[in-house]
């Protein structure tokens, strides 16, 4: 956090006021909450965090066992709302997500009977393992925020995050997500091994738990209420960005659509660049960034800090790029490095 002191270019002194410490205070509960259960996976605690705050959905990909599971679940925990896991299988259909109708004899009517994806939070583990089908099924609730069926509309509840995971390490008999539906994440998050510091914790948290017989999980979570996340929201729409950021967002965006201009090995590297999606969730996560921080306005630091992840599955390299070994974290870090922050 920057020290009061420090005057910032990027901070209006007349019109910018604190972050609510009444609106950042069960922000910070439950992220307190969450470092504590979930070890060495720093990361992945804070974009989870960023997607409630912002509204959205995350694609997390990374090696079994880092936490994926245990880091929605424990969120669940921590706030008011309820969970449920889809495992994804090839023999999935798309009413064993959002519901099916049920025939009620007595009435001799059908009743619909709605899915998991009816809860507030859901883990969609290893989505990439079902089909094109029931992938929309569960996408087109992210992004219309309701279920169709028959003639019948059913809206999903105001707090709703859909955290999906994907292997990287076995692919075969995968169904690979379209980049037209990668772009309804919020974010793509890359999460890698803990460090040996944190191995070592994370197996005296374990062994501790066994010997209390599961105490540790007993902690008392935070259960931070729906009106303090809705809360959060609206005091991050109202952090303070000045004109130079905004400028700063649009250009990184268009970049990733005319690599040429900032060189020819971009423009080789780069087929298509991000969509408006790409603008607007960079806007919205470095502002949750901000606020995390506990700043009352937005820097090109925090633009750079959640670009990678917002970006990431938002563009696409060219056969060339692949062919060299260059994925779309490297073509990233050369867009940030050759698009001048002001």
């Amino acid at each position: 956090m920057l020290s009061k002191d420090v005057v910032s270019p990027y901070k209006n002194q007349q019109e910018v006021s604190p972050v609510s410490m009444q609106t950042r205070e069960p922000i910070r509960e439950l992220e307190n909450w969450l470092s504590a259960q979930i070890i060495g996976q720093g990361k992945l605690v804070n974009r989870l965090l960023i997607a409630l705050l912002c509204d959205g959905h995350i694609l997390v990909e990374g090696a079994p066992g880092l936490a994926k599971t245990k880091a929605i679940k424990i969120l669940a925990q921590g706030i008011e709302g309820d969970f449920h896991r889809i495992q994804f299988t090839p023999d999935l259909l798309p009413s064993d997500i959002t519901g099916t109708e049920i025939y009620r004899a007595q009435e001799g009517t059908f009743e619909f009977q709605r899915g998991p994806i009816f809860h507030n939070l859901i883990l969609a583990d290893e989505i990439n393992r079902a089909p094109a089908k029931v992938q929309s099924a569960l996408l087109e609730g992210m992004g219309e925020r309701q279920v169709s069926f028959g003639r019948n509309t059913f809206p999903l509840p105001p707090l709703f995050l859909v955290m999906a995971t994907q292997n990287p390490i076995e692919q075969e008999g995968t169904y690979p997500l379209p980049e037209a539906q990668l772009d309804r994440f919020l974010m793509h998050v890359n999460i890698d091994y803990p460090d040996a510091a944190s191995e070592r914790s994370i197996l005296q948290l374990v062994r501790n738990e066994a010997k209390s017989g599961g105490g540790a999980e007993r902690l008392i979570p935070p259960r931070i209420t729906q009106e303090s996340i809705f809360a959060a929201r609206q005091e991050i729409l109202n952090i303070h960005m000045a004109p130079v950021v905004e400028d700063y967002i649009v250009q990184l965006v268009m970049a990733t659509r005319t690599p040429e201009a900032f060189g020819d090995d971009l423009a080789n590297w780069l087929d298509y660049g991000a969509s408006p999606r790409g603008t607007i969730s960079l806007d919205l996560c470095a502002r949750a960034n901000a606020f995390l921080l506990g700043k009352d306005y937005v820097s090109p630091d925090d633009v750079q800090a959640v670009a990678h992840d917002v970006l990431r599955h938002r563009i696409i390299v060219s056969f060339e790029a692949e062919a060299m070994g260059v994925d779309a974290d490297q073509v990233l870090d050369a867009l940030l490095q050759r698009v001048a922050a002001a």
